[in-house]
């Protein structure tokens, strides 16, 4: 059997190109009072209008424990406001605060600042290719790679 070298393989090369990426962000987003989490919370409540928690969690991918203890913790912070619903008291609707909305301004610039320094490694085609592999591995799904 031949030996396994880690430097070697695929699944290092991608952990390590993550945690590059994932720290720049999280240097970003922690200088704004912002974890990974409550950013990817804004996001789904500001940009792609979502209210309920189940909803937040399941476009985030973590579960619903974890996101209502990030949202409690976001109401404290003054970045959302959770309310009761209008016909069934047990649901619960989150909304942006000003203050989330000026968040989002914020950590855009600098998630697009972080992408833009692997787009400008890789180029526009690269960047199409290497986006079109990652969903293979990670939905599984056929991606159309004839274009490049």
């Amino acid at each position: 059997m031949s030996k396994y070298r880690l430097h070697q393989s695929l699944g290092y090369h991608l952990s390590l190109a993550a945690r590059l990426q994932e720290r720049r962000l999280d240097d970003g987003l922690r200088d704004l009072g912002l974890t990974r989490t409550t950013w990817c919370i804004l996001l789904a409540v500001g940009n792609e209008d979502l209210t309920q928690p189940s909803d937040i969690a399941t476009f985030i991918g973590i579960d619903r424990t974890a996101t209502s203890r990030a949202l409690r913790s976001m109401e404290a912070d003054g970045f959302i406001s959770r309310h009761s619903g209008q016909g069934d008291r047990r649901t619960t609707r989150v909304e942006l605060t000003p203050r989330g909305k000026s968040l989002i301004a914020k950590g855009t610039a600098i998630a697009v600042g972080n992408n833009g320094i692997m787009h400008s490694k890789l180029g526009d085609l690269d960047s199409r290719r290497l986006k079109a592999l990652l969903s293979i591995l990670i939905e599984g799904e056929d991606a159309d790679l004839t274009n490049f």
